[in-house]
């Protein structure tokens, strides 16, 4: 009867422990899509190109000077003294993303998918 009690006692002990990991709990994640492809553009100097292309087709449209102008209106309308650049950054941000032409975004996308239907990922 005790060796009965002592076997059972073993069993809950052994059924109570934490189990096993499956994985090494020290590898790191697998990188998202996202990230792969951006690691491929920087490698391949794409990333760059893309960036001077946006550059020039927002200077070419005129979106550069209309955010400077804008830029300038909400430092005269606060106060030249009192404007941090965050608030500055925060308050005209969202209406340069939506400015952005829709040309240039579709330009920039179709140079992304190409870029991508041509590199193996």
């Amino acid at each position: 009867m005790v060796l009965l009690l002592q076997c059972n006692a073993y069993r809950r002990a052994s059924i109570n422990r934490p189990p096993t990991p499956d994985h090494d709990e020290d590898s790191k994640p697998e990188p998202t899509l996202q990230e792969i492809i951006n690691i491929k553009l920087i490698e391949s100097g794409e990333k760059e190109k893309l960036k001077e292309l946006l550059r020039e087709r927002l200077i070419e449209c005129g979106w550069k000077d209309e955010m400077k102008a804008q830029c300038r209106a909400f430092t005269r309308k606060k106060g030249r003294s009192s404007v941090t650049v965050d608030e500055l950054v925060h308050a005209i941000t969202p209406k340069g993303r939506s400015s952005v032409p829709d040309s240039v975004k579709a330009e920039l996308l179709q140079r992304i998918r190409s870029f991508l239907m041509s590199a193996t990922l």
